[in-house]
């Protein structure tokens, strides 16, 4: 499926300098791309390969026009007219609706005449699956299960019992939304389980990656807000409350009640300890621990980067003693005040 460049420009509000009528079948890297690809430039260190790319045209920004050679559709945000036109030509799979013979369904289930069950789902009792809705294979949808509208499941999703998953959601393999929070009470040395009664509820357009899991509530629900998007094996345990808009990379851990702002960004491997709030518009570098509120906007990290082993030991050795370096430091300050006061 192929559209001219013009074509393209109207689509993302874009301007095109050169030959509007050229078609464009593909996207691609610009040190990949040739006849019919286009490609985009949106991080500056990948100017190098802009002036000898094959691509049929480029997505970039006035700024960088005088740079390329070929086609161009001059817009203010290349990253996103990219994903724009590559969702264009890149069309998700159709589905025929129907379930599979070998799916296994509760009586009670409600599943729309338009909804693609794949094969050996399991759906149960009183669960209620939308229209244009697809379950891919080997799949668990639990009792009491609402998948709104329009969501795609891929294949060993594991959705537990009372989970509410919203409109055009896009749920990677392995992921498992709702089960139990880890709630535990110590009993003279012996832990009690504390039961989790809580569900998650999960709001449009949402997309959860591959094996992220989703913990249930412990009395109150988890919540998902709209428009978030999490990575691949991230853990949100019980109670946590994500933000509308936010996104958050692989590999990161929210502990227990912890409540997430809206238009956050957590980098991968971040860790977010429990009962704590982080106002809107937050960005968590990788890597990070995070200890403590965050009440005010902004960009906050934490953590040693990289340097060379040598390095790193001997600044590590510096760092055991700066407790007390800061003590002797305290106390020579006290002592030149005091010399400063008798001169």
């Amino acid at each position: 499926m192929g559209f001219t460049l013009e074509d393209l420009a109207r689509y993302v509000d874009g301007r095109v300098e050169g030959d509007g009528q050229c078609e464009i079948t593909h996207v691609a890297t610009l040190q990949a791309a040739g006849k019919g690809d286009i490609s985009f430039l949106s991080n500056r260190s990948y100017r190098r390969f802009l002036r000898d790319t094959g691509a049929a045209a480029v997505i970039l920004t006035e700024g960088d026009r005088e740079f390329c050679q070929t086609n161009c559709l001059v817009v203010d945000n290349p990253y996103v007219a990219f994903a724009r036109i590559s969702a264009l030509l890149n069309p998700a799979p159709t589905h025929t609706p129907g379930i599979h013979a070998s799916a296994v369904i509760a009586d009670d289930a409600s599943i729309s005449s338009t909804a693609s069950i794949g094969a050996h789902v399991t759906i149960g009792s009183g669960a209620r699956v939308g229209e244009n809705v697809h379950i891919g294979p080997g799949c668990v949808i639990g009792d009491a299960v609402s998948v709104a509208d329009e969501s795609f499941i891929h294949s060993n999703v594991t959705l537990c019992r009372g989970v509410t998953l919203g409109k055009r959601c896009l749920v990677h393999p392995g992921a498992v939304i709702g089960s139990d929070g880890f709630g535990i009470a110590n009993d003279n040395g012996v832990w009690v389980k504390v039961p989790q009664i809580g569900s998650v509820v999960v709001g449009d357009d949402v997309e959860i990656g591959a094996n992220t899991t989703i913990d249930r509530g412990a009395l109150d629900d988890t919540v998902i807000e709209d428009g978030v998007k999490l990575d691949n094996q991230i853990q949100v345990a019980h109670n946590v409350r994500i933000g509308a808009h936010t996104a958050i990379a692989g590999c990161v851990g929210i502990a227990g009640s912890a409540v997430i702002g809206k238009h956050c960004a957590i980098g991968g491997g971040a860790v977010v300890l429990g009962h704590l709030q982080i106002t809107d518009h937050v960005q968590i570098t990788a890597m990070s621990l995070v200890t403590r509120s965050i009440r005010e906007p902004g960009v906050y990290s934490s953590g040693t980067p990289l340097q060379e082993n040598d390095e790193w030991r001997k600044n590590f050795a510096r760092f055991r003693r700066l407790d007390d370096m800061a003590r002797r430091l305290n106390r020579l300050e006290k002592k030149i005040n005091e010399t400063d006061k008798q001169e």
